[in-house]
């Protein structure tokens, strides 16, 4: 058994393709926040591809971990020389394996932020990307501001200390160059956010002038947030994928990533300091992302958001057994067709019928083994984000809610954490405890989980949102997930 390292590269079997390219001439030009399951099959993918062709040899990812999780990341990645195993899951059971050599080089924060710092500063770095997720940018999720009283922004505001956020470390990066008259490096987010620049120039701006006004007033002018749409199914990696990379290639990756053939990115072009030639990677270089970006977060994003509550009501613990379900596959189709797709533009090049069946496609794909557990973690963070605004948007129209407002309900009655038979639920969110002790109370109050106005505004005093609620919420705890989705149906 050989461990992935760059020096057993050439005694891996010959069915798994490792870099043709010479790592050793990699120069990093990108540095990345949060390099998770995601980022290695989307970004880092991306680059690999075009480095195979000879290309973007002086954009290799130096990768970045701030949380204490991201600890394990970093052990591994440096035992590995940065490399892993990508392994794409087709619905029929093909394996498509690839080492992956994007990555040159890893570094742990809170170990030694002034590393981090002085890496980003370096005039070389000409962007920085972040897969932080929904709730990493730090802004209220219905006012859109900068949570500054957030202990650990505080933190970061003190004179003299070591930062150990995302925006203290980027922040006092920019600030050096600044001073050296080092052109800024663009920020990049890769996140799920409808129009994931303005959020991300929004809460940087909002820090940057917090630390120094006049920074501030520097960041908005000089640093380009480019928008950006991402999309590919990728489970968190499990002890089995371990073991099949082991079994079948002969190879010991303590972390590979495994994901579905489907991959989109959507890029707004707006990088003053260059950029990869993402296009020749089959990126989707645009001028305007916002048409691309609501259809994936209102289609897919929320249509995961509809099954995963429901499903993990129901029974299910994995993604592909609820998406073949033919009363979930329904319920999904009625809610993208007749609630979704009314709040989008046209998208260019995009036949949004066909999408939809592709979604339903990609979600009972058996292969990945996507968990439901997955979808419904940091629900905070998605379900304000992915779908009130489509409810919202159909409340204003006179358009249909009934479907996307017993999703809500369909969490607020997960957030019990107890399931249909008695059995607890490990509720994963941020806010878990605020919102396990209100959904606890709705049985005697309907309202009190929808009350959160920090979450929900002033949804709970719009009388049609609040009546199809509080019916979708009696149904599931009188009735049941299934019987509930049945009665939708049947309404439909």
């Amino acid at each position: 058994m050989l461990p992935l390292k760059q020096e057993n590269l050439s005694s891996l079997p010959a069915d798994l393709p490792v870099p043709a390219y010479d790592r050793g001439a990699l120069r990093t030009g990108i540095v990345h926040f949060g390099v998770g399951g995601f980022h290695r099959a989307h970004e880092a993918m991306y680059l690999d591809r075009l480095m195979t062709a000879g290309q973007a040899l002086d954009w290799a990812v130096c990768g970045v971990g701030v949380m204490p999780a991201d600890r394990r990341m970093a052990e591994v990645l440096h035992a590995q020389d940065g490399l892993y195993t990508l392994v794409v899951k087709a619905p029929d059971g093909t394996l498509e394996p690839r080492v992956i050599g994007a990555i040159k080089e890893y570094l742990y924060a809170p170990d030694d932020p002034e590393a981090v710092i002085e890496k980003m500063a370096s005039p070389e770095v000409r962007i920085v990307s972040l897969t932080i997720t929904e709730g990493g940018y730090n802004f209220n999720a219905v006012t859109g501001e900068f949570v500054a009283d957030h202990p650990d922004v505080q933190h970061d505001l003190r004179p003299g200390v070591a930062p150990r956020t995302t925006f203290g470390l980027i922040t006092a990066a920019l600030a050096r160059r600044r001073e050296r008259d080092v052109p800024p490096f663009t920020i990049m987010s890769c996140d799920n956010i409808q129009g994931n620049g303005h959020a991300a120039r929004r809460s940087f701006v909002a820090y940057a002038t917090l630390r120094d006004p006049e920074l501030g007033e520097w960041v908005e002018q000089h640093v380009a947030f480019p928008n950006s749409m991402v999309d590919r199914i990728t489970p968190v990696t499990t002890d089995d994928d371990r073991a099949e990379v082991r079994k079948r290639w002969g190879v010991d990756d303590a972390w590979p990533v495994v994901c579905e053939p489907f991959t989109q990115w959507t890029l707004e072009d707006v990088f003053p300091q260059g950029r990869p030639p993402f296009e020749d990677a089959g990126v989707q270089v645009v001028a305007d992302v916002e048409p691309y970006e609501l259809m994936k977060l209102r289609l897919l994003n929320a249509s995961h958001q509809a099954l995963c509550y429901f499903g993990y009501l129901a029974g299910y613990r994995l993604v592909h057994e609820v998406a073949q379900d033919p009363l979930f596959a329904r319920f999904l189709l009625a809610y993208m067709d007749r609630e979704a797709t009314p709040t989008l533009e046209p998208v260019p090049g995009i036949d949004l019928d066909s999408y939809k069946r592709q979604l339903l496609e990609r979600f009972s794909n058996a292969q990945v083994r996507d968990t439901v557990a997955r979808l419904c973690a940091e629900s905070s963070d998605r379900i304000p984000k992915w779908l009130l605004p489509v409810i919202r948007h159909n409340l204003e129209t006179g358009g249909e809610i009934v479907r996307a407002t017993a999703v809500v309900a369909s969490w607020a009655r997960y957030a019990e954490g107890v399931d249909e038979h008695g059995d607890p639920i490990e509720v994963v969110d941020r806010l878990k405890d605020t919102l396990t002790a209100a959904a606890r109370r709705q049985r005697e109050d309907p309202l009190a989980f929808i009350a959160n106005r920090d979450l929900f505004g002033a949804l709970s005093e719009h009388e049609r949102f609040v009546s199809a609620y509080r019916s979708a919420l009696s149904s599931l705890h009188h009735k049941g997930a299934r019987a509930t989705l049945e009665e939708l149906a049947g309404a439909s």
